[in-house]
């Protein structure tokens, strides 16, 4: 009579045998599956860095420079009066820590931008020009707001 125990060990291998052969067919279609994707990816990359020298080419500009004249085109060119921004301030009868809250900068900022001591940012005449059409009552309300 053979021994039990050969006949379970033998059982027991052939099982995991199976069932690891599974687990494997599914990880080497991911693999494949991912492989594939990875290869094409790298060919949208050197396709995409040919037309990248194509152009820098025609245009005898570095890639950067490209960029921020892309930006430089798409802001609007805003300019700043430090007179204009202390009358603003005065017509709607705010301290400069108010008016600055109403802009998001402190209200030293505004008192160095009225005396000429500084310049506001790209960011920041934006959002001064955002402010410049309001009244009183508006500027009154958003710093309630703001509270």
């Amino acid at each position: 009579m053979p021994n039990i125990s050969q006949i379970f060990k033998s059982e027991i291998s052939r099982v995991a045998r199976k069932e690891v052969r599974q687990e494997i067919e599914g990880l080497r279609k991911a693999s494949t599956h991912h492989r594939s994707v990875i290869a094409g990816l790298r060919r949208e990359v050197a396709e995409l860095q040919k037309q990248l020298q194509r152009l820098t080419r025609t245009s005898g500009k570095s890639p950067s420079q490209q960029v921020q004249e892309e930006d430089a085109a798409q802001h609007v060119a805003r300019r700043f009066s430090p007179t204009r921004l202390a009358s603003h301030r005065a017509k709607l009868g705010l301290s400069a820590a108010l008016y600055g809250q109403l802009v998001g900068v402190s209200g030293q900022t505004i008192f160095h931008w009225e005396q000429g001591k500084a310049r506001p940012r790209a960011a920041q005449l934006e959002a001064l020009a955002a402010i410049r059409g309001i009244g009183k009552r508006d500027a009154e309300k958003r710093l309630e707001q703001a509270a």
